[in-house]
C-alpha cells in the first residue's frame, strides 16, 4: 500500500513537512509506504474551468507540478494533503494546486481515501481543515 502525502507549503522541510513526517513514521509501522510530494514555492497558475483537460484526457495544458502529480497519483491507494494556514484557509498554491488536480485528475483519485493535515500557529485551523476536506467529499473519497 502507498499513501501519496502533498506538502502543500512554500517551504520545503518547515511544520508542514514536519507534521507529514509524523504521519509517515506512524504509517512505516504499519508497513504502509509513502512519499511527500512538495507543492514548491514556484507560481501554480489557478484553473480556468476551459475544461480541455477533461475533454482530451491529458491533464492540463499548463506545464507545472500539477501535472506531476496527477502522473503520480493513480499509482497512489491513497492521500495526505499538507497545508500551513494563511488567514484561515489553505495556502494559496495548494488551493490552486488541488483546484487543478482535482478537476484533471480526480478520476484517480476518487473512492480512495483522504486526510488533511494542518499547520498553524494561532487560530484558523478548523476552516483551513474544512477547506481541504472538501475536496474530498465532492471527489467521493472516504
Amino acid at each position: 500500500m502507498k499513501v501519496l502525502m502533498v506538502n502543500g507549503s512554500p517551504h520545503k522541510e518547515g511544520c508542514t513537512y514536519t507534521a507529514l513526517k509524523e504521519v509517515a513514521g506512524a504509517l512505516e509501522k504499519y508497513g504502509i509506504e509513502s512519499e511527500i510530494f512538495w507543492v514548491g514555492n514556484g507560481e501554480i497558475a489557478g484553473c480556468i474551468g476551459c475544461g480541455a483537460c477533461a475533454k482530451t484526457g491529458e491533464g492540463c495544458f499548463r506545464e507545472d507540478v500539477v501535472n506531476e502529480f496527477v502522473a503520480k497519483a493513480g499509482e497512489a491507494d491513497g492521500y495526505i494533503f499538507g497545508s500551513p494556514v494563511h488567514y484561515a484557509a489553505a495556502s494559496g498554491a495548494l488551493t490552486s494546486f488541488m483546484d487543478r488536480a482535482f478537476y484533471s485528475g480526480g478520476s484517480k483519485m476518487t473512492g480512495k481515501p483522504a486526510a488533511a493535515v494542518v499547520s498553524c500557529r494561532r487560530g484558523g485551523a478548523s476552516a483551513a481543515f474544512d477547506q481541504i476536506n472538501k475536496y474530498f467529499t465532492i471527489n467521493c473519497m472516504p
